[in-house]
């Protein structure tokens, strides 16, 4: 297949399929993980009281650890209206995330993974920040002995695992792109 070819198979491919966001499936991820989110949070307030003392899982590597963030991912905070500044801020993210992806998630099937996980875990986490003073639980405990990664959850890591495959995702494009290029 020629360059031309290829490009023009890109541009069908953009055109004749729906954004990753119109699908079904796409909200589905985001319901999947925003309820699995959801659900081991509640558990971990059920069954992790009180806060701040360890439960061994995996010996001493995994363990859960009952803590609320008010603040952002690794202890970021902005003062009193922390909360209600990155609960602006998810939403606005979120928008921008699903308007300027559109294109990639319709010929990336990595994008189109990774996409609705980063929304599923960045709703789950805005979930907390409205209905909880405290802030965001989180309960995943990492690490050797006093080394210790933060305290995380679910929605955490699908953020992280979601931004991920569109790191991955950009970069394939990248390269399919510059092998296109004519030199």
């Amino acid at each position: 297949m020629n360059n031309a070819t290829r490009s023009a198979t890109a541009v069908a491919v953009v055109t004749d399929v729906p954004a990753a966001a119109s699908t079904v499936r796409f909200w589905a991820v985001v319901l999947l993980i925003t309820a699995v989110d959801a659900i081991t949070k509640a558990l971990a307030v059920a069954y992790l009281t009180p806060r701040h003392i360890p439960h061994q899982i995996v010996g001493d590597v995994v363990r859960f650890t009952l803590a609320y963030n008010p603040g952002a991912a690794f202890g970021m905070h902005l003062g009193p209206a922390s909360r209600w500044i990155f609960a602006v801020l998810s939403v606005v993210i979120v928008v921008v995330l699903i308007r300027s992806t559109a294109d990639l998630t319709r010929i990336s099937r990595l994008a189109s993974i990774g996409v609705p996980v980063v929304v599923g875990g960045a709703i789950g986490n805005l979930l907390d920040r409205i209905r909880l003073r405290d802030g965001v639980v989180d309960f995943i405990d990492i690490g050797f002995g006093d080394v210790r990664f933060w305290t995380f959850n679910v929605a955490d890591t699908a953020v992280t695992l979601g931004a991920g495959c569109l790191i991955i995702a950009l970069w394939q494009l990248d390269k399919a792109q510059q092998q296109t290029t004519p030199s």
